[in-house]
């Protein structure tokens, strides 16, 4: 049986689920509550986060009122959200197959997760699927990597890692502004305003730092290929030129966003 892109990734990203949590997660913190306002997600608004991770979106939107759902392939992540949010409902599942009965959701936000399914199209066409007619989708990317710190760490685990599968989407494929509104097209939505959100990477000294970068489900990948010491020292060598006098790290990151509409039926 083959294997679907959400049992890969739920495999991956689930490795070091309470690392992600507590010390990456919170560094997305700004792009959340940017499309939350953006959205107009309150009191009433049913809201569902594609890739929910460990749910920090979701309990933002929740104490704005919002009624939420979240799906993600990781059980590890989506037991964290839960103990987050028990009033929550929280799914796991895979981005091209959603649960969900059509017309449902006033709000769906993808933070950097529509793009990585097998067929970032088809993932795209099922939120607009379950997003009312009219209703709003995000989708939210890395911004444009040229000059961003944050592309320079992630760079660094490039020579540690398989060679990619040909013609597979790297981490900056929707980076560009015209092709993420092209990519909205495709999915059937109709694309309106696009944003960046900087998002910084702040750790309060390096073993923090190296704790939450090697809990993304691509810093698993390399350790399963090199071994933790090969990515620590990677991530560390990274690093250093960011480091403050009190050895804290800021990292520059920058998120690109895009607020669609469901097409009316």
């Amino acid at each position: 049986m083959k294997k679907t892109t959400g049992v890969i990734n739920g495999r991956l990203w689930g490795q070091k689920a309470n690392d992600w949590a507590e010390y990456q997660e919170t560094t997305c913190a700004s792009v959340f509550d940017a499309v939350l306002e953006r959205t107009d997600v309150g009191i009433g608004t049913s809201y569902l986060d594609l890739g929910c991770g460990s749910g920090l979106a979701a309990v933002k939107a929740a104490e704005k009122g919002a009624t939420v759902t979240g799906l993600d392939a990781a059980p590890a992540l989506l037991e964290i959200a839960r103990s987050r949010l028990p009033g929550a409902d929280f799914h796991q599942g895979d981005l091209e197959q959603l649960p969900f009965e059509d017309d449902r959701f006033d709000v769906v936000t993808g933070f950097n997760s529509i793009q990585y399914a097998g067929t970032p199209t088809t993932a795209l066409r099922e939120a607009a699927r379950v997003t009312v007619p009219e209703g709003v989708i995000a989708i939210a990317t890395w911004g444009e990597p040229g000059g961003m710190e944050a592309a320079q760490i992630v760079a660094a685990l490039k020579p540690l890692l398989p060679p990619p599968p040909p013609g597979a989407p790297g981490p900056f494929a929707l980076s560009d502004e015209a092709r993420l509104r092209e990519f909205a097209g495709e999915g059937g939505l109709d694309p309106q305003e696009v944003f960046d959100v900087e998002c910084p990477w702040v750790y309060p000294d390096e073993a923090t730092a190296l704790r939450g970068l090697s809990s993304s489900g691509v810093a698993t990948k390399a350790v399963g290929a090199v071994g933790q010491k090969a990515v620590d020292d990677a991530h560390a060598a990274a690093i250093e030129p960011y480091k403050g006098p009190d050895g804290s790290y800021r990292i520059g990151a920058t998120f690109r966003v895009l607020i669609a509409r469901r097409l009316p039926s």
